[in-house]
């Protein structure tokens, strides 16, 4: 069944924030900070994958995404939705199976062998695409995919993510001019509000978070 009513931007951002803290999949550690792939270190950490492993936070997740899609989108906005490899493939498919259309995914680069391929599952001239994703920090890799996409003929309007950290300069920006649309559940200051509220961390480490999130580039360790 496609869904059509639910809470509206506020409210699923606020429900879906909690839901992370609730599985564990947000983590904040003032004393020792994590190190992000970019190689900068940060008092965050956020892990959409375990999203996969509960089924009626998943569903609810992928339900939430699937409206915010067709009302920011439209209705009938997109023939085929492709999923960023590899986080990106199994919340793809739930997002697919909802909207009732095909599905495929886009390799991070070819695979070296047979069809030298990037696009996985059927994708054709003139399809509009939609890519899903778990997150997006300052989108370089939804370009990488978005690319990817239209060199097959399709066209790609917009990405749709779970998580958004939100506290980049540019991003969305950055996305735009490159034509494509971001939507996305939640963000770093939804998940501080909703930890505030439910004493999900000490005070000390919440205000250190908080100084990160205010200035990312300026922030280090104390």
């Amino acid at each position: 069944m496609i869904p059509t009513s639910f809470p509206d931007k506020a409210e699923m951002a606020r429900l879906t924030a909690g839901m992370l803290i609730e599985i564990g999949a947000i983590d904040f550690n003032a004393a020792q900070p994590f190190t992000h792939a970019s190689g900068k270190q940060a008092p965050t950490y956020v892990d959409c994958r375990k999203l996969i492993s509960y089924p009626r936070i998943r569903a609810t997740l992928m339900d939430f995404m699937a409206v915010s899609i067709m009302r920011e989108a439209g209705f009938e906005a997109f023939d085929n939705v492709a999923g960023g490899e590899t986080a990106g493939i199994p919340f793809a498919a739930l997002v697919a199976e909802r909207l009732a259309l095909p599905m495929t995914y886009v390799r991070k680069k070819p695979k070296g062998y047979g069809r030298n391929a990037r696009i996985e599952g059927v994708m054709t001239e003139g399809q509009r695409v939609l890519l899903v994703e778990d997150l997006t920090t300052d989108g370089g890799s939804k370009l990488s995919f978005v690319d990817a996409i239209r060199e097959t003929g399709a066209t790609c309007s917009a990405t749709a993510v779970i998580f958004f950290y939100g506290i980049f300069d540019g991003v969305e920006q950055t996305l735009a001019d490159h034509g494509v649309q971001l939507i996305h559940l939640c963000t770093w200051w939804d998940v501080l509000a909703e930890a505030k509220a439910r004493g999900a961390f000490d005070a000390g480490t919440l205000d250190t978070v908080e100084t990160y999130l205010r200035d990312p580039a300026g922030w280090t360790p104390g």
